[in-house]
């Protein structure tokens, strides 16, 4: 049973930090079903691996438990649980992995709070509703899924193809988030969890899907897969996702206003955004734009001015947004050709949406830094392969600069909605990843006075198809 973890972020071996398990050495852990060995079968500035290799002992799982007839039956001993991972990892992983799962690292806090690139392969895992369901688990996490399928014996082809597959997950994503998605979501694969489930098993997925789960499209499936017949249990941690994932739209957007207006107003930064955004899309030729997430429409304002764009679509998740839209821009009182050319649409950028294809461009302006892991994932394939506009304009604040500003404390996002800020490096990087994921190619623009050191305030990043 083995787990593999590979970055090439540089240097690779900061994982050993993340992890905290010296890469030179051999790490060995006893367990109740066997032991676990945490080795690195690669380690070098460039590319790094750590291997977790569990080694079950299917007798000694039954051996001496109540209730078990002499000599047992032979499936007690001739069985899978030795070769596919299953739950038995989870428990593994909490004992190996422990401190990196609650994303703290001593000698590298900044890297373990960062999404770095990094690929898991599970050597076989067992999933007998098909290779459709290890999609639709680890996807809308955004990462890159690729499966293979074993049969169940290369000497008996006519036996047809078993439920086992070797998968393989890539992505930009914080290590601490990689392997909460794996403690939970291998044993929802496997769905035999070799331990009694009790109440403490809902605090334990509740704790380890903390700011995922909740946001997740399946997550009454991993729920129930989870904790497999148990009804009650399976319904109190739905109904404890569901008040978690109830957020307020129209308050967070209101504090976002407040909190950017006072932070950017003495260097009128919105204003170097809008003038930024408009002459990209002037430069394209753009006719038809999309404003995701727009907000109370100053973006959409400065759009109206552009007679070259003949139709311009404001798209935000909050009804109030729209309404103080629509009064700023004077909707209501607008001459006619004018109107005609704007329409505000209510839509979550989290689900994809017929109305969003067939346009020129789009922008997200000040948006994806507000979106955790799982809704970034799922804003991804959203845009970039279900609408896939022929440009798209993304701008994001720039954290090296938040030093310059005296009255933002120092480690603290430009305001509490924040989910991330990204450096240069890292923006570069997610738009790297992301451009060559979909099919687009990517240049980088900076708005605002640029500092020697520091640079921007605000990066631009222009994607073309």
């Amino acid at each position: 049973m083995l787990l593999t973890i590979t970055t090439t972020h540089q240097p690779a071996t900061d994982l050993g930090y993340l992890l905290h398990k010296n890469p030179a050495k051999l790490h060995s852990f006893e367990l109740s079903f066997g032991k676990a060995h945490v080795f690195y079968p690669e380690a070098s500035s460039n590319r790094c691996t750590v291997a977790l290799l569990l080694d079950v002992d299917p007798v000694g799982l039954v051996r001496g438990k109540r209730g078990q007839h002499e000599g047992g039956t032979l499936d007690q001993y001739v069985n899978d649980r030795p070769y596919v991972l299953s739950s038995f990892l989870s428990v593994a992983m909490g004992r190996a992995f422990g401190t990196a799962m609650s994303g703290r690292s001593k000698g590298r806090q900044e890297l373990a709070d960062q999404a770095i690139p990094l690929t898991a392969k599970l050597t076989v895992i067992g999933c007998r509703p098909g290779e459709a369901l290890i999609h639709e688990l680890f996807e809308p996490l955004g990462y890159t899924v690729t499966t293979e399928r074993h049969p169940l014996d290369e000497k008996f082809p006519e036996w047809g193809e078993g439920p086992y597959y070797s998968v393989i997950l890539s992505g930009m994503v914080r290590l601490q988030d990689l392997l909460n998605h794996l403690y939970v979501l291998v044993p929802v694969l496997d769905a035999e969890k070799h331990y009694w489930i009790g109440k403490d098993e809902v605090e334990k997925l509740l704790r380890k899907g903390e700011g995922w789960l909740a946001l997740h499209p399946h997550k009454e499936a991993i729920v129930k897969r989870y904790l497999p017949r148990q009804r009650q249990l399976a319904r109190e941690a739905l109904a404890r996702l569901t008040e978690e994932d109830n957020p307020d739209p129209d308050a967070t957007e209101q504090a976002h206003t407040e909190e950017e207006t006072r932070m950017e107003e003495p260097m009128r930064l919105w204003e170097q955004r809008m003038g930024a955004v408009v002459a990209v899309l002037r430069s394209t030729g753009a006719k038809r734009v999309l404003d995701l997430g727009c907000g109370e429409g100053k973006l959409l304002r400065s759009l109206l001015e552009e007679r070259s764009l003949t139709e311009i679509v404001g798209m935000d998740v909050s009804y109030r947004s729209l309404e103080i839209a629509s009064q700023r821009l004077k909707l209501d009182r607008m001459p006619t050709k004018q109107k005609e050319r704007l329409k505000l649409m209510h839509g979550s950028l989290m689900y994809r949406d017929k109305r969003l294809a067939g346009y020129d461009a789009a922008t997200v302006v000040e948006v994806i830094e507000h979106l955790d892991a799982p809704r970034l994932a799922a804003f991804e394939r959203v845009l970039f392969e279900a609408a896939r506009p022929k440009t798209i304009v993304v701008t994001t604040p720039n954290r090296e600069y938040n030093v310059k500003f005296e009255t933002l404390p120092a480690g603290q996002f430009r305001h509490k909605d924040h989910r991330f800020e990204w450096t240069r490096e890292q923006f570069q990087q997610w738009a790297s990843q992301i451009s060559g994921r979909f099919g687009y190619s990517v240049r980088f623009l900076p708005i605002g006075e640029e500092d020697p050191q520091l640079g921007a305030p605000t990066q631009m990043g222009v994607f073309s198809s």
